[in-house]
């Protein structure tokens, strides 16, 4: 069999580029799903109560995330058999054809319940392909990183998905500019949607020319789909305390994104444009940190960080938030963004790294996809359903702050099993590399 290499070094940029390119379609979509939340409640889930018709936008939301488990062990199943390269063409296909179905379906007004039933169905689509999606792109990542720079390579997986969040807030805040209100509701939603869909000819560009990494093509043995599925079940204690470490980066993310326009506009009664602005600088802030702490952990190992950081969202998360929410600002939501912004980015820089290199080689993007994919079916993925039904419940506006910091707790825990094992394993002749050489 002929070997295909990687791309050289000096092209180690266009590398990065182009696998990550369908993070930042999974990402541009899931963030528009959730910043114009109102207006697809209004538009495909009409009620007599806003908090019901917000609350079903934001389940059908969730309910993505519950397909994501499935995406993680099929396709996951099918990269670790065939390759990252064909893995990640197939899971950009399913995203895209998801996101064409909630671009184009006709309201609930003009097609009745086939028009939420055909949104539903682009969100299950669309948490099926992410499902890998972010397995694929970080084992790819992680694999062809040159060495001594692991941490640094694999945070872009991340750091793509923050450039989906600028965009699409900037986009976002252009048409709240250009547009009325009356036009946004009626229309003008749909727009960054359709602009998403002319995206992907240009994305299945990129991704083609991608060349399969060096490390799977030199592998020998690839087990095939019933060999994987043992695995992953002999494997189930690492792929739940995966999980809970996970579930500190999926939470946090999708608090200071997806659910921060929201939060912004329902909740704090700020404007639209003031929601966006801060959206937007998160976005930006978590672009910067995730490489650099990703690059750290390169330095000074991933438990530390981990360590720290987790700690440091127990002891600030909740205190943050009930400072801003006692009498809230633009100013004050800013800084408060700002510092969760650095507690998930710097988490998240040593956390995805570390989960690629738990995980048994033969099936890492299945395991790695798995562990991920159920952290945000049963965290992340609810985490603006959660954040709203937590309000309301309790009268509490800081009251998302505690979903946080259980969700820090767990990674903690997480952090320490994971570590302990891992000193044991080292104890017994057998290294498990948790930190990059």
């Amino acid at each position: 069999m002929t070997s295909m290499t990687a791309p050289p070094a000096q092209s180690k940029f266009g590398t990065v580029l182009r696998v990550t390119s369908g993070n930042f379609m999974e990402m541009f979509d899931f963030f528009l799903f959730g910043f114009y939340a109102t207006y697809i409640a209004k538009t495909f889930f009409p009620a007599a109560d806003e908090f019901a018709s917000l609350m079903f936008t934001f389940m059908t939301f969730g309910a993505g995330f519950l397909m994501r488990p499935l995406g993680a062990i099929f396709l996951g199943a099918y990269v670790d058999r065939v390759g990252r390269r064909q893995g990640l063409i197939v899971t950009l296909a399913l995203m895209a054809t998801g996101t064409v179905l909630i671009a184009c379906v006709p309201g609930y007004a003009s097609i009745g319940y086939l028009a939420p039933l055909l949104v539903l169905i682009g969100r299950l689509l669309q948490g099926f392909s992410a499902g890998v999606e972010l397995g694929g792109v970080s084992v790819y990542l992680a694999e062809m990183a040159t060495p001594g720079h692991k941490g640094f390579y694999v945070s872009w997986q991340s750091a793509s998905q923050q450039v989906a969040i600028i965009f699409a807030a900037a986009l976002g805040y252009g048409l709240n500019i250009w547009l009325t209100p009356l036009e946004i509701g009626n229309w003008g939603w749909r727009v960054p949607f359709f602009i998403g869909c002319m995206i992907v000819p240009v994305l299945f560009v990129l991704r083609r020319s991608l060349q399969e990494t060096e490390e799977f093509m030199q592998r020998k043995h690839r087990p095939d789909t019933r060999a994987i599925f043992r695995s992953m079940v002999d494997n189930a204690g690492l792929v739940v305390t995966g999980m809970m470490l996970v579930a500190m980066t999926t939470v946090s993310f999708y608090l200071i994104t997806v659910y921060t326009p929201t939060f912004g506009k329902s909740v704090l009664h700020l404007s639209t444009s003031e929601a966006l602005i801060v959206t937007l600088c998160v976005g930006i802030s978590n672009f910067i940190w995730l490489p650099l702490m990703g690059g750290l952990s390169d330095r000074i190992g991933r438990r530390p960080i981990l360590l720290c950081i987790t700690l440091l969202t127990i002891v600030t998360a909740y205190p943050a938030m009930a400072w801003l929410t006692n009498d809230p600002s633009f100013g004050k939501m800013l800084e408060v963004e700002l510092w969760l912004s650095f507690l998930y980015a710097s988490y998240n820089g040593a956390m995805v790294v570390a989960l690629t290199e738990v995980m048994p080689v033969e099936v890492r993007t299945v395991g790695f996809s798995l562990a991920y994919s159920l952290a945000t079916a049963i965290f992340g993925g609810f985490t603006p359903a959660i954040a709203t039904g937590l309000i309301e419940a309790t009268g509490n506006k800081a009251a998302p702050a505690w979903w946080m910091t259980f969700a820090a707790v767990c990674g903690l825990v997480a952090t320490l099993v994971l570590y302990r094992k891992q000193e044991a394993k080292t104890l017994g002749s057998t290294t498990l590399p948790l930190r990059s050489s």
